[in-house]
């Protein structure tokens, strides 16, 4: 009952036809995270594009400056002096021919994926595995490099990989509700001018249509952009 009632007192403090100054939304979602646990503060952005049109993808890896507040475990696809970098800089688990087998029995433990060049016929085996969980290292979001050293520590302290859904949507955790109010803001600062710097040729009218930010179990807070813009 007690949890029915956070619930709506949360929905209630929220006006759903405005749209908040940044700082405001920030304040508002922090102010209704009240579970027991850690809630993580969520983006979504609604863009412009059509993701259908090769021209018209979005997608990118972006640092937070105030980390995620959450161990991320990173898998490598590695030998030799690779291999031994990717352990030095952090990597928790570091294969080649053992770990894509290790993954086609079901054992995915890890929250991202690299891999160096050399090693992309062993991962293309179990792309079909890899690719629906969005673990495919790419070599656009620089989880496909011959510096697994720089790819690995990124990883650890927090990248971010975002990638326009169908019907134009970047979803994307930027830390938890913990956080204090500067380093939200300063999360959702950088992911925003990422994706307003990964903008498509093909992208045309309004690019950064709607964007609203929300903690797991909170309402979602409209931000107003032109505030974002400022």
């Amino acid at each position: 009952m007690a949890q029915g009632k956070r619930i709506r007192k949360a929905y209630e403090s929220v006006d759903a036809t405005k749209s908040y100054p940044l700082s405001e939304a920030v304040k508002l979602v922090k102010g209704n995270a009240k579970t027991k646990f850690d809630e993580t503060v969520d983006v979504v952005l609604n863009l412009g594009v059509d993701p259908k049109h090769s021209d018209q993808m979005v997608r990118g890896t972006v640092a937070m400056p105030n980390g995620l507040g959450k161990e991320v475990r990173v898998a490598v696809f590695a030998k030799g002096d690779k291999a031994d970098a990717a352990k030095k800089a952090g990597a928790d688990i570091v294969g080649a021919d053992d770990l894509a087998d290790a993954i086609q029995k079901g054992e995915i433990n890890f929250d991202r994926c690299i891999a160096t060049p050399d090693m992309m016929a062993v991962v293309g085996r179990i792309g079909k595995i890899l690719g629906p969980r969005g673990l495919m290292p790419n070599p656009k979001l620089g989880t496909v490099t011959p510096d697994v050293e720089k790819a690995v520590k990124a990883a650890k302290s927090g990248a971010v990989e975002f990638k326009v859904e169908k019907a134009g949507i970047v979803h994307a955790g930027v830390g938890k509700a913990s956080f204090d109010e500067k380093a939200i803001t300063e999360n959702i600062r950088a992911l925003v001018d990422a994706v307003v710097k990964a903008k498509p040729a093909g992208a045309k009218g309004t690019y950064l249509k709607r964007l609203s930010i929300s903690s797991t179990m909170g309402p979602g807070v409209k931000i107003d952009t032109a505030d974002l813009a400022a």
